[in-house]
């Protein structure tokens, strides 16, 4: 399988983000990366449009409905959220999208923040793979994968792409 390019991803990403967010009315979008593939493509899409806007960092892994199952992840890190979430516009980015449950974790923590005016869901790669009913308004590349497949960002310069296979074990 060959992967998409990130860069050229992004690009086509941003283009669709600023259309997005016209058609929204959104003039002042706060973008918030789910750590770490998401932080890297949010710095990539603000460093795209040229300003100098401050990046919230959400670390999801206490709100995760698989904690208990998978324990703690051990580079946990604290959100870092530099703004105020009520009545914001938010702009939520992702690396990988995949059965939904990282960009669900990641709502309930910023509604423990406030009530967001909107939430904007922006991925690079969606993997069709859902378990919850959660799809992005802007996505670089929609990729279908067996089961036995997953795809990695590695970076954060470059961003690339890796596609991994599972061990039976993980499956």
């Amino acid at each position: 399988m060959n992967l998409p390019d990130p860069q050229r991803l992004l690009a086509d990403m941003h283009q669709a983000l600023n259309t997005h967010l016209r058609l929204k009315r959104i003039d002042t979008p706060r973008f918030i990366g789910i750590r770490t593939g998401g932080v890297w493509v949010a710095d990539a899409l603000i460093a795209a449009r040229g300003l100098d806007e401050p990046l919230g960092v959400l670390d999801v892994s206490f709100y995760r409905d698989d904690f208990t199952q998978n324990g703690l992840h051990p580079q946990v890190q604290p959100s870092e959220l530099p703004f105020e979430i009520e009545g914001q516009h938010l702009v939520l980015v992702d690396d990988v999208l995949m059965t939904g449950r990282t960009t669900r974790a990641a709502l309930n923590e910023l509604f423990d923040y406030g009530r967001p005016a909107s939430v904007t869901l922006v991925c690079l790669l969606d993997l069709n793979a859902r378990e919850l009913p959660i799809r992005p308004d802007v996505v670089g590349a929609t990729l279908p994968l067996s089961p036995d497949q997953r795809i990695k960002l590695t970076g954060p310069r470059p961003l690339a792409l890796e596609l991994q296979a599972l061990a039976p074990a993980d499956l």
